[in-house]
């Protein structure tokens, strides 16, 4: 196990390395980076101001361009002074020891930014996550042991529909009937702008006021797999040959479904919920946040992305896929925990 353990973290470094490597070269070759933004943004101000003047001629020294040495300046400040492969080492040489950067535009330590959207993108992923798995996977045991019923086909025509909806469009069904024609949810937000003279119990009914509407659109997606998946997990169990003899020992089939089937058809399920867990956190909706206006990672990665606010991509890139390495790993040795005759070596 410990060499399996060790053997696994040791791939890691070598894939790290060549997702931020394969960011990084395809960076160099983006148009429109920060110094060409910065000189864009000081372009259009300065013609503003020069196309305010009434004196001919008298146009402001901006709009003609930006001195050699201003220029230097600038790149010093985004650190596109150096080459290429000198700015790419220094950044892994900071990633080493967990130094993520600092915002281009603004002017915050990547840490900083990550830990101001989590809470956005932890209450989403969590609420998801929870509501899915409580509900999908009673609701697939219930489906496996009713297979072929009405319940099974009407429940797997509703989930399918839930699935084939996008969660965008959703979320917008949802804003324009519950939020605008019935005003029973709020458009925007998380909390809202008096929250911090509400009393406990004020707030907690506040806080899942705002967060019905967004939930409801997010879940609608990760119900069906999880769902559909507990089922037929069940049914390859309940057909094997162990079944038949439980039951014909005298079990009941109860006894025959939480006692011998329950274990075995939820490997599949419980080896997937440290990545689900952890993405959770991390995995944010851009889409979701962006309709009802929830400031989270989601957001924060697209606007970086835009805005070619490097540090902020490089570091959120580097922190992520490095969480989520070590939750495929958690993930692999879930396996053992939950079987223990699944053997590494």
């Amino acid at each position: 196990m410990f060499a399996y353990i060790l053997k696994r973290i040791l791939l890691m470094l070598p894939t790290l390395l060549g997702v931020l490597l394969l960011t990084f070269v395809v960076i160099q070759f983006v148009p429109g980076g920060p110094v060409e933004q910065y000189l864009a943004e000081a372009k259009a101000g300065a013609a503003g101001m020069g196309g305010g003047g009434e004196g001919g001629g008298m146009a402001y020294r901006g709009a003609q361009g930006v001195d050699p040495k201003r220029l230097e300046q600038i790149k010093q400040l985004y650190g596109f002074d150096k080459p290429a492969h000198e700015r790419f080492f220094q950044m892994l040489g900071q990633f080493a020891r967990f130094d993520l950067g600092r915002s281009f535009f603004q002017n915050k330590d990547v840490w900083q930014l990550v830990k101001e959207k989590l809470p956005v993108s932890v209450s989403l992923g969590l609420w998801t996550f929870f509501i899915s798995y409580l509900v999908a996977v009673p609701l697939g045991v219930a489906k496996a042991v009713r297979a072929g019923s009405r319940f099974d086909f009407v429940t797997t025509l509703i989930i399918l529909v839930g699935y084939a909806i996008p969660g965008f469009v959703l979320g917008v069904a949802l804003l324009v009937i519950f939020g605008g024609q019935l005003q029973w949810f709020p458009l925007r937000g998380l909390t809202s702008a008096n929250w911090d003279e509400l009393g406990l119990w004020a707030k907690v009914t506040d806080y899942l006021w705002h967060i019905a509407l967004p939930i409801t659109a997010m879940v609608a997606g990760s119900f069906a797999v999880t769902a559909m998946l507990t089922k037929n997990a069940f049914l390859e169990e309940i057909r094997k040959q162990y079944v038949l003899t439980a039951r014909a020992k005298g079990l009941t089939d109860r006894q025959v479904l939480y006692k011998h089937v329950f274990r075995n058809a939820l490997i599949p399920i419980i080896t997937g919920f440290p990545s689900a867990f952890i993405g959770a956190f991390f995995a944010g909706s851009l889409l979701i946040e962006t309709l009802f206006s929830l400031d989270g990672l989601g957001l924060l990665s697209y606007e970086s992305v835009i805005r070619r606010d490097y540090p902020v991509v490089l570091g959120t890139l580097y922190l992520f896929t490095l969480i989520g390495l070590v939750t495929k790993l958690i993930s692999d040795l879930c396996y053992v925990w939950v079987d223990p005759r699944v053997k590494f070596d």
